[in-house]
């Protein structure tokens, strides 16, 4: 017994007390730092009182506050905690923190409030960054100016711009970049075209030319001037620095984006011969690129010039993707051309073509919309086949619109379907009810027959001359069945407009 006690005791004798202290030390200080943090974001997110009462809670708690310890707070309640409650956090930390804020935990919380696009708090800290004559670091210039500029504080943001020397920034190629970058975001490309006369000197490399050329066509494309875009691409030939395909891609849109408005027939026409341009200067248009023009002409439902489209890509060498199937087939489906969208989505598949969900949701919603429940359940085992999941969509829009039209059993169905599958259902049980479930019925819809009568160019219409004269014709009795009908002049044309007629059969 006294041998093992003395081996223990020696054992002691030799143990490193140094080594022992420091890292339990260490770890004591972690866990009273992160004690620490979960009592801070407890009082600022779940205590309820106003904004001074938040401070009197902050006042009470014993902690150790230090920078990093405020820069986790900000971090952890930035998605939670009402903006107010964070600001009046900050703004306490600043006087009872030991030894101060830096001038980075500074920058880190205007990028938090930047972030939040909260203007009065960021309106606050920048005017204290200034008045405590604290350095702004060039990071967080360009998320304050593009948090301004989205805001519509364009002036604030160009203001900050030319005073950056108040704020120890320099004006340099980076701090010029984020605010042309900024403003031509949401069009503002003559602003932008100031700031670059003004400091052409910063920009210099044509890395930095091609980025800042980017960004105004990018801001005249969003106002849709292809005048003004056109100017671009000729003002980068003439800087030596040619296009690439970004600049061609953006090109592109303003122009399909201005004819979907002005001139839709001028669409395809615009677009192909600026492929051929971009084909003059080696740069291949891409799927990205016909996928614009598609866009375009899908949104005019022009069914026979997209299949075109789809037609020149594989002849050109240029493979469609599954974005490209799916613009195509939602235009034949929104046309009613139903059998050749169903076509197109089993060619994608042939091809190997693995879409996303977007791809399903859309058009199963669209066809749902059409009242064609049966190509949408086929486009559902589709989906199901390619074990994509995210079901639950599709199970609560289908089966409620199943029982509607009254096909209770498919509806059943789906539903015993999904529960083995172990998904949730929104939609209620009481929809599989006939009891309950209103079933959609068709009703009578009444229209007015329209018919054009072709005639040489003659007086028409039966009245007095003074009834004439003021487009007013009095009604005239049919031969036919009796029925009144309207006699109006347009260039030699008689417009008989019949009364209104019952169409059965018709769904409203």
């Amino acid at each position: 017994m006294r041998t093992s006690l003395q081996i223990k005791c020696l054992n002691l004798g030799t143990f490193n007390w140094s080594h022992f202290l420091l890292r339990h030390h260490s770890t004591f200080q972690k866990t009273s730092a992160s004690s620490d943090l979960e009592r801070l974001c407890d009082v600022i997110c779940h205590e309820i009182g106003s904004l001074d009462d938040l401070e009197e809670n902050l006042n009470k708690l014993k902690v150790s506050c230090c920078s990093s310890l405020i820069t986790q707070v900000l971090d952890f309640n930035k998605k939670e905690a009402p903006t107010r409650r964070l600001l009046r956090f900050f703004l306490w930390s600043e006087r009872h923190l030991d030894g101060g804020l830096e001038d980075k935990d500074y920058n880190h919380a205007i990028r938090v409030f930047a972030e939040k696009k909260d203007f009065v708090a960021l309106d606050m800290l920048i005017s204290n960054l200034g008045k405590q004559n604290r350095s702004m670091e060039s990071s967080t210039f360009s998320i304050v100016a593009e948090s301004l500029v989205k805001l519509g504080r364009v002036d604030e943001a160009l203001g900050i711009f030319k005073n950056l020397d108040k704020f120890r920034c320099p004006q340099d190629s980076t701090t010029v970049t984020a605010i042309v970058s900024a403003l031509c975001s949401k069009g503002h490309v003559k602003r932008a075209e100031g700031v670059i006369y003004h400091h052409k000197d910063k920009i210099l490399s044509l890395k930095l030319k091609l980025l800042i050329y980017r960004n105004l066509l990018h801001g005249w494309s969003l106002q849709e001037n292809v005048k003004e875009s056109r100017r671009i691409i000729k003002d980068m030939k003439g800087a030596g620095i040619t296009p690439d395909l970004f600049c061609y891609n953006t090109f592109l849109k303003c122009i399909c984006m201005k004819n979907l408005k002005s001139n839709p027939s001028g669409l395809v026409p615009e677009a192909l011969n600026l492929m051929i341009e971009m084909r003059t200067y080696s740069i291949a248009p891409t799927t990205i690129s016909y996928n614009i023009l598609l866009s375009c002409l899908g949104r005019t439902r022009r069914v026979k010039e997209s299949i075109q489209i789809l037609n020149t890509m594989r002849k050109t060498g240029c493979s469609p993707d599954w974005v490209s199937y799916y613009l195509v087939a939602r235009v034949l489906y929104l046309t009613g051309r139903f059998g050749k969208g169903k076509q197109m989505v089993d060619e994608m598949i042939e091809h190997g073509l693995i879409p996303e969900r977007k791809f399903y949701y859309d058009l199963i919603a669209i066809l749902c919309g059409v009242e064609r429940l049966n190509y949408a359940l086929e486009l559902f085992d589709l989906m199901k086949k390619s074990s994509l999941g995210g079901y639950e969509t599709v199970y609560n829009l289908l089966i409620p619109k199943l029982c509607k039209n009254g096909e209770f059993e498919k509806g059943k169905e789906l539903w015993d379907e999904a529960t083995s599958m172990g998904i949730t259902l929104e939609c209620s049980s009481d929809v599989l009810n006939p009891m309950i479930t209103k079933v959609f019925k068709p009703m009578r819809k009444k229209e007015n027959k329209v018919s054009v009568l072709e005639t040489p160019k003659q007086k028409t219409g039966v009245g007095t001359p003074k009834q004439k004269a003021g487009g007013k014709l009095r009604p005239v009795i049919n031969v036919k069945k009796g029925k009144k009908l309207y006699i109006a002049r347009k260039k030699g044309k008689k417009l008989a407009v019949h009364k209104e007629i019952k169409k059965k059969g018709a769904s409203t």
